[in-house]
C-alpha cells in the first residue's frame, strides 16, 4: 500500500482505536463471503444452467484491512482516489483463526472463521502484499 493510502486509512481508523491499541498491519486486500454449501451450489448451478461451459464464482471485492493487536477493520476501498469509502466491519482477533494459506501465481488467500459461526471471510491478498499477508498469518492461529 502506498504512503498516500496508507496515511488516509490510518486518519480513518485512528479515532475508533480503544486506549492503548496499536495498529499492526494495513493494506488492500479482496474479501468475499464464504459458505462452503452456499458456494458449491452456486457452482453446480452455475455450470448445469450454462450447459457446463461456464462456472460462475463469487468475486472479491476490493478493501481496506487494518489489523490492530485487538482487532481487524475493514472500510470499502474508493476504486478512483485513495481512501476508504466507508467501514463495513469491525471483527474481534479474540476467537479468531485462519486457514492454511492458499498460493497462487498472481495472489494468495486465507480464510478466517471464528468459533460457532456459519460464515467465513476469504482474505486474498495481492502479489505486492506478501509482506502484510505474512504478517496477519503470523499474528492469527491456525485452525486445528
Amino acid at each position: 500500500m502506498n504512503g498516500r493510502r496508507r496515511r488516509a486509512l490510518l486518519a480513518t481508523v485512528t479515532p475508533m482505536l480503544e486506549p492503548g491499541e496499536r495498529m499492526e498491519v494495513t493494506c488492500v486486500v479482496g474479501l468475499s463471503t464464504v459458505s462452503v454449501g452456499r458456494t458449491a451450489a452456486f457452482g453446480v448451478a452455475s455450470a448445469v444452467l450454462s450447459g457446463g461451459s461456464m462456472a460462475a464464482i463469487p468475486t472479491p471485492v476490493p478493501m481496506y484491512l487494518a489489523m490492530t493487536d485487538r482487532r481487524l477493520f475493514v472500510f470499502r476501498a474508493d476504486p478512483v482516489f485513495a481512501k476508504p469509502v466507508a467501514h463495513t466491519m469491525t471483527i474481534p482477533r479474540a476467537g479468531l483463526f485462519r486457514s492454511a494459506v492458499k498460493e497462487r501465481i498472481l495472489n494468495s488467500s486465507i480464510i478466517l472463521s471464528a468459533p460457532k459461526t456459519e460464515f467465513a471471510l476469504k482474505l486474498v491478498f495481492p502479489l505486492i502484499s506478501r509482506k502484510e499477508r505474512n504478517l496477519v498469518v503470523a499474528a492469527l492461529p491456525l485452525a486445528d
